[in-house]
Formats: C-alpha cells, sequence, structure tokens
C-alpha cells in the first residue's frame, strides 16, 4: 500500500472543507479539516505531526464514565466519529474495520481498541448505542455525551461535526468528518488518516501494522 506523508499544519489550512452528511450530498462548511495529500481513495495518510489523544472523558454503552485517554493508553486504537441513524458511510466504515479485525490472529484482535463517538449524542443513547455497536462488533466501545465536548475532542483531532439538524422532511441529518485515526500503541499519538473510501482489504493489509505501531 502506498502512503502519502503531510503535516497536520497542511491539513488544517486546507482552503476547501469538507463535512460528510449520510444520506445525502457534502456539504461545504469553514470547521473540518480537508484530508489532502492521499496516494490514492482508501490509502493512509501518515503525519509528520501526528495528533495528540484528546482528553475525553464520555459515557460507554454501560452507562459508566469512560475516559480516552486511560483506557486507550499503550494500546493500537481505531477512533470514528458518526452516529447510528446514518444510513451508509458510517455503518459501512464500522463493518469495514470489523470485518478486518477478524482477520488479525486472536492475540491481535484482543489488542486493538476500536472507538465509535457519536455525533448525534440526543439520539445515541448509551443502550441504542450498544444495541448498534453489537450488530457490528461486540468488542467495539460505544461513547456518547455532552455534544459541545464531543465537538471539541473532533476538533483536536482535525475532524469538524456539526449539531444534528431537522430537515424540512422530517429526519434528522448529522454533519461529520468521516475520517479514521489511528493511534500507535507506542506513543499513543494518532499517526494516521483513513478517509470513507478506505476498503476491507485496506484494513486488512494495514491492521497488523497498526497494532505494531508502524506505518502501513
Amino acid at each position: 500500500m502506498r502512503t502519502t506523508r503531510v503535516t497536520v499544519a497542511a491539513l488544517m489550512t486546507a482552503a476547501a472543507l469538507t463535512l460528510t452528511a449520510c444520506g445525502g450530498e457534502p456539504a461545504k462548511t469553514n470547521t473540518v479539516t480537508q484530508i489532502t495529500g492521499q496516494s490514492k481513495a482508501g490509502a493512509a495518510t501518515v503525519l509528520d505531526r501526528p495528533f495528540d489523544k484528546p482528553e475525553l472523558v464520555l459515557t460507554d454503552t454501560t452507562g459508566k464514565p469512560w475516559n480516552l485517554r486511560e483506557q486507550t493508553k499503550g494500546k493500537p486504537t481505531l477512533i470514528y466519529f458518526g452516529y447510528t441513524n446514518c444510513p451508509d458511510v458510517c455503518p459501512l466504515t464500522m463493518s469495514n474495520i470489523a470485518v478486518a479485525k477478524k482477520a488479525l490472529p486472536k492475540a491481535d484482535q484482543d489488542k486493538l481498541q476500536v472507538v465509535f463517538v457519536t455525533t448525534d449524542p440526543e439520539r445515541d443513547t448509551p443502550d441504542s448505542l450498544g444495541a448498534w455497536l453489537r450488530a457490528q462488533d461486540p468488542s467495539f466501545t460505544g461513547l456518547t455525551g455532552d455534544f459541545a465536548t464531543i465537538q471539541a475532542a473532533a476538533r483536536k483531532l482535525g475532524i469538524g461535526i456539526d449539531p444534528p439538524k431537522k430537515e424540512a422532511d422530517g429526519s434528522v441529518v448529522s454533519m461529520h468528518g468521516a475520517q479514521v485515526i489511528a493511534f500507535s500503541p507506542k506513543s499513543d499519538e494518532g499517526y494516521l488518516l483513513y478517509g470513507e473510501g478506505t476498503t476491507v482489504d485496506n484494513y486488512t493489509k494495514d491492521l497488523p501494522k497498526i497494532i505494531k505501531g508502524e506505518n502501513p
């Protein structure tokens, strides 16, 4: 797999920034980082300046507080911001990761942390989020809580999200960046970005390297 090395500064200063509207067309905004410098759709973007893991304490699917830094320390971790009512991008992303994870040896499966942070906390309660994730992979961690807290943490990772918006037809759309960020078990820093075009094969090839904290 080919990868392109870019800096966080390059990502943060992109002029045209895009959010993904699940089930709709992309919308322009000034709050989200456009991933640039990818060699091809689905390839990892390797950051010269990795993201620090944000201080983030939310509620997990059992209703208990969950500290991102403490509970993923020293573990290979994938983080994605999305919502369970999304009809396309979010379930596909999580399904792709789940399928690729199952291809790992059992010991490596146990090491990998996959964290799904909702961008629609009003509807994604611990119970509903837990049921949705169990259909993907029971080991996945789901987090919900205060929207402003979630939004602030996402922005620290170069991911913009907007408050869920009710459309004229009564549907609710959550606009969010569709990047998956991989954190190294060696440094606890987010060093790889994956776009929404990442396939099962891409993740299957890269996860063994991510488990070791290596570049794909």
